[in-house]
């Protein structure tokens, strides 16, 4: 009986001790997740200003420069004026959401959401697309182009990116159906296959084909111009040809190209030259034009696998697992979807990034803005 007496005693004692353990726990996981929760959200309103701020100062630097305000650039600020969309329209209710997923906001403003997440995201990667058809135009026919490269042109091919995007938008607002189950949650209905297929190939897969096609082709093009203009090649390319008279105290430095040799130096002293020889003065100044124009080809080049590379980077791993959910209801993870998604919003602050820190004449301007701001204030 005292066996059976000392347990009946203990025992409330143990659940009293696996009750107070279970509630420490508890407490100990809110806190985590409170903190987990308020890192995030620091995080993503980070990324989301940091893509405000960086669109905003490439429209006014564009604005404020005369000299960047040419229909190449044109396409740029169309492109920050995108991204910027995005970061006012569709990342800080992303952060939210994110954080608590939960969605809390209502239907309308879930239809107005979304509409305006495809339709900014979409138009944005198609901005990319025209900016390299452009550049393929100018590198590939640059005299004909140069005639047509106007900034009407340039706001035709921008009219119809977001032609194309609000096309991809449109259609889940007619079948989508209020229900209640829906109103915690705020995602475009993916049992609808065919509109996934449509909207991912138009998106993303075949505008990503069209920018490796195009910025293949621009790298060609740009390697054969780079060698064309390669200093080594010190022939013809690299002087610029003058007819000088023979007449006595007319020659100061010169050379003599005759036909099948290379070139020979000469001296003027007053004897007779073969008539089939031409005197050339080396231009100093074309050499140096040319060593200029082959270094900007390099970098716009380099330029171009860094906007493809990060476009690709940002966006393939959100396309894949668009495809991959609509065909395997089980496969969807919350936790992967947000950060597929982050990593695609990620591209509309890397790409002012990438266009202000490649171009001089933008880094120039944008220094000069910001100190004429900073003398204003």
């Amino acid at each position: 009986m005292e066996i059976s007496g000392q347990v009946e005693t203990t025992q409330p004692v143990n659940t009293t001790n696996d009750s107070f353990v279970t509630a420490s726990s508890t407490v100990d996981e809110s806190a985590e997740s409170l903190a987990y929760q308020i890192s995030l959200a620091v995080i993503l309103s980070v990324i989301t200003l940091a893509t405000t701020l960086s669109n905003a100062f490439v429209i006014a630097t564009i604005s404020q420069s005369k000299k960047l305000q040419t229909p190449a650039n044109f396409l740029i600020a169309s492109l920050a004026i995108t991204d910027l969309l995005v970061s006012i329209l569709v990342m800080p209710i992303c952060v939210l959401y994110t954080v608590i997923h939960t969605w809390t906001l209502g239907q309308v403003v879930c239809d107005i959401w979304l509409s305006s997440d495809i339709t900014c995201c979409t138009a944005s990667i198609l901005h990319l697309c025209v900016i390299a058809l452009d550049r393929y135009w100018a590198i590939t026919d640059a005299v004909e182009y140069s005639k047509k490269r106007t900034p009407g042109r340039a706001a035709g091919m921008v009219a119809t990116a977001w032609v194309i995007a609000i096309s991809i938008s449109l259609p889940p607002l007619f079948w989508r159906q209020v229900k209640a189950e829906e109103m915690t949650s705020c995602s475009v209905n993916t049992d609808h296959i065919f509109y996934t297929i449509y909207s991912t190939f138009g998106a993303f897969y075949i505008p990503t084909l069209l920018l490796i096609v195009l910025y293949g082709r621009i790298y060609v093009e740009a390697r054969k111009r780079i060698l064309k203009q390669s200093p080594k090649k010190v022939g013809k390319r690299l002087t610029s040809a003058h007819l000088v008279t023979n007449s006595p105290g007319s020659v100061a430095s010169t050379t003599s190209l005759q036909c099948g040799r290379h070139d020979t130096p000469s001296s003027d002293t007053g004897s007779s030259t073969s008539e089939n020889q031409v005197k050339v003065t080396v231009s100093d100044a074309l050499l140096e034009k040319k060593r200029i124009s082959a270094a900007r080809e390099r970098k716009a080049t380099k330029t171009l696998g860094i906007i493809l590379g990060a476009y690709i980077v940002c966006w393939l791993p959100f396309f894949i697992y668009t495809l991959v959910v609509a065909t395997c209801d089980t496969c969807l993870n919350p936790e992967l979807f947000d950060f597929f998604t982050w990593l695609g919003y990620l591209n509309s602050l890397i790409n002012p990034i990438i266009y202000t820190m490649s171009n001089e004449d933008f880094k120039k301007a944008f220094h000069k803005l910001v100190r004429f701001r900073c003398c204003r204030s």
